[in-house]
């Protein structure tokens, strides 16, 4: 039975048509996988199968989705990130920690389910733990919101309806757990990492499930002391209620891994 498999050219041009075509002979393919996004079984004889390939500094790993899940394509990642993907493919611990966006502003990232017109969407919930100055600027203000405004995201003064897609931006949801958050490339090229998990976070199933029911994830953003660490999703949803009405909370769509 011939396989399913897309090999897209920007990954063969990283593994070389002599290992695209072995792959798509099936002599180093899976005969079964676990998605690297979704974590679900697949087959690449029986579903249309991307090869997704992470690539580090030094090292890289071909891995496999759903074509449903992830289009094929090349993701770059930090080493660290990529040995971490690895563990986490492998079944190892992650703890959740993160930071860091280009700035080294350090950011506490939430993820949740939110209510939006009587349908379930899944959100990350980005606060920093202190004032984010313009890069370049002496001052201590917090242009944190004005910064993501000029990069397209939106005020928000109610939580009424989905916020626009941003194209460009996409969160990279892989082995299951979320990686980062990508932005695009000011010298152009691939798309680059505004905020990374410094080990890949957990999300629960019911997270996972509705990101890839959506292929997308509902971005919001509030500078520090809007949002707080909330224990329940509730908690959370009231809290970005409030700073929505303050006028210190901005959203976007982001697809996932939008490459």
């Amino acid at each position: 039975m011939p396989r399913m498999l897309d090999v897209s050219d920007e990954v063969r041009a990283e593994i070389g048509d002599e290992e695209a075509a072995r792959l798509l002979a099936g002599e180093s393919a899976p005969g079964s996988y676990d998605c690297t996004s979704c974590r679900t079984p697949g087959d690449p004889e029986q579903e249309r199968t991307s090869t997704v390939l992470f690539v580090g500094d030094e090292t890289a790993v071909l891995a496999f989705a759903h074509a449903t899940c992830l289009p094929s394509q090349v993701v770059q990642v930090t080493e660290e990130q990529l040995q971490g993907a690895v563990r986490a493919i492998g079944g190892g611990p992650e703890p959740e920690s993160a930071r860091v966006t280009p700035e080294q502003a350090v950011l506490g990232v939430t993820s949740g389910l939110v209510l939006i017109a009587g349908e379930l969407h899944p959100a990350l919930v980005v606060e920093p733990t202190a004032p984010v100055a313009r890069p370049g600027s002496p001052g201590a203000g917090d242009d944190f919101l004005p910064l993501l405004i000029e990069q397209g995201f939106m005020p928000l003064t109610e939580l009424a309806a989905v916020p626009p897609v941003l194209h460009g931006w996409s969160v990279l949801l892989a082995a299951g757990q979320l990686h980062a958050v990508l932005q695009p490339n000011p010298a152009g090229g691939r798309p680059v990492a505004w905020w990374q998990a410094h080990q890949p976070l957990q999300v629960t199933d019911g997270w996972r499930a509705a990101a890839n029911k959506h292929q997308q994830v509902l971005m919001f953003a509030a500078p520090v002391g809007s949002i707080g660490r909330q224990p329940r999703e509730d908690l959370l949803r009231d809290a970005l209620d409030k700073a929505a009405a303050n006028g210190k909370l901005v959203a976007a769509a982001l697809p996932l891994a939008g490459i």
